[in-house]
């Protein structure tokens, strides 16, 4: 399938107006990742994007220098504030920093009754500096982990979550695939375990609701652009979902057009390091 993520080519939602998709993470200076990156994601993907700053980085194209999280009353206040006025049709979760900004996230969107949860577990980020407190992994796995329609690990992350050695087969990612599974609750939920780490010229992917396991598989892209690529990839999830669509085509949609930003990354040029994907290569194919 050849989606372009771009408004107009799929149907409405359940409304009949256009969607509207939040993204709780941190701010990336750079652009490439987090609630800058997810509101370009969001954009192109044809939803109107809101955010939420659970925590700000001096951050590049090569190192993360600095994080600072807001107090958490404000983070609460950021939440209260938004669902009292806006109808919100999903909700992508990225990074969270410390475990009193996941507990009130957690806190804040049960209280909302929020929907169609996609949390993509930031953990490291593409340079290898931590991104999430040690602390703050417990109550990602009991408050938030519950709450989830959809959770994004890459294989690192995986790891983390079941306290276990990453996998690093995809025998090894289908079994990781029923573990995460049963940290959900047994109505439906779903599990899509990024095999991008592992070797080789595809990039598989796996995507499990406890009874049926979907492999996904594309041609590995030779580019160093990749910066934010996991926050580009749920936010691109959590728009389709807000728009109506159900979990496997959703994926599979955002999985094309993410795979086709990586391939047009080459036309931007961001930074020194490991660049940004071009998330409006379907809307700016003219502009050079």
């Amino acid at each position: 399938m050849n989606a372009s993520c771009h408004a107009g080519s799929t149907p409405a939602p359940a409304s009949s107006s256009i969607a509207n998709v939040l993204s709780v993470a941190g701010v990336d200076p750079s652009g490439g990742a987090g609630v800058l990156a997810d509101l370009k994601a969001f954009c192109a993907c044809g939803v109107y994007g809101c955010g939420v700053i659970v925590a700000l980085t001096a951050q590049n194209t090569q190192a993360v220098t600095g994080v600072h999280v807001p107090p958490t009353d404000f983070l609460r206040l950021q939440l209260d504030t938004l669902f009292a006025d806006v109808r919100i049709d999903a909700v992508k979760i990225g990074m969270l920093g410390s475990a009193p900004a996941t507990r009130t996230v957690a806190e804040r969107l049960a209280h909302w009754q929020a929907a169609r949860i996609v949390l993509d577990p930031v953990m490291i980020a593409k340079s290898g500096d931590a991104l999430l407190d040690k602390d703050a992994v417990a109550e990602l796995r009991e408050a938030l982990l519950p709450q989830a329609a959809l959770i994004t690990p890459n294989l690192p992350e995986a790891g983390v979550l079941l306290e276990a050695r990453a996998p690093d087969t995809p025998r090894e990612m289908r079994q990781a695939a029923e573990k995460l599974r049963r940290l959900l609750p047994d109505d439906q939920r779903w599990i899509l375990l990024k095999g991008g780490h592992l070797p080789g010229n595809e990039v598989y992917d796996l995507l499990f609701d406890g009874e049926r396991m979907v492999e996904f598989h594309s041609p590995r892209i030779a580019t160093r652009n990749t910066h934010g690529t996991g926050c580009s990839l749920s936010s691109a999830i959590a728009a389709f979902l807000g728009r109506g669509f159900a979990m496997e085509e959703a994926v599979a949609r955002a999985r094309d057009w993410l795979h086709e930003a990586i391939a047009q990354s080459g036309a931007l040029s961001v930074g020194h390091g490991h660049g940004p994907v071009h998330h409006f290569h379907a809307l700016w194919s003219g502009v050079r």
